[in-house]
């Protein structure tokens, strides 16, 4: 299956804009808790559906999302 967003940029669009989601810290690490639990069911899916290496990369996505919003608020 193809991946959802190609670039980080367009990730970060598909989140703030078109799903409306405030890209917080608070959400950013959780969904970083969440995606990084093997355990986890949605993390599960997500892997079997979109690869391992992408969930990697959207991991990725979520850290670099937390070290801009920790920057801006210094």
């Amino acid at each position: 299956m193809k991946a959802l967003c190609e670039s980080y940029d367009e990730w970060k669009h598909c989140i703030t804009i078109k799903c409306g989601i405030p890209l917080t810290a608070e959400y950013a690490e959780a969904r970083l808790r969440a995606l990084s639990d093997a355990k986890d069911a949605q993390t599960a899916r997500f892997s079997v559906l979109y690869g391992a290496a992408y969930l990697g990369t959207v991991i990725s996505w979520f850290k670099r999302a937390l070290l801009e919003l920790n920057t801006d608020r210094a």
